[in-house]
């Protein structure tokens, strides 16, 4: 796939995880710890790129290594997120997503796409509830 391909094909898929968690309830003025998927054979492979991930502003989880389910093709991969906390916007993710493909590339890794986590704001109206006490 060419670059030009994966980029488009990840902003699709940031709309995409978007919508599906704003359908769900989740809260669009929340922050979101945006994280960043990475994998490569060796922990060799993903130094660098961690650090570099790290120099542009991410927060870099320690590495791990996964083994792959049999229809994935079996094996082994080293992985890690770079991590930044970010409001629910194709934009930014999509300017967060395009750095690190271009990162990804230079360092011959594979950039696994993003994820997030469901925001409540039950938090909030639980206080709210207990203020109006």
């Amino acid at each position: 796939m060419s670059y030009a391909e994966l980029i488009a094909e990840q902003k699709e898929e940031t709309r995409e995880i978007i919508a599906a968690l704003l359908e769900d309830g989740s809260e669009p003025e929340a922050l979101y710890t945006i994280e960043h998927h990475f994998s490569a054979d060796t922990f060799e492979e993903l130094e660098a790129a961690a650090v570099e991930a790290f120099k542009l502003g991410f927060n870099v989880l320690e590495a791990e290594e996964l083994e792959l389910d049999p229809e994935d093709g079996g094996g082994k991969v080293v992985c890690f997120d770079a991590v930044m906390e970010s409001a629910l916007n194709a934009e930014l993710i999509d300017e967060q997503a395009e750095k690190l493909i271009i990162l990804a590339d230079k360092h011959s890794i594979d950039y696994d796409g993003w994820g997030t986590y469901f925001e409540s704001d039950e938090d909030d109206d639980e206080e709210e509830s207990e203020d109006e006490e």
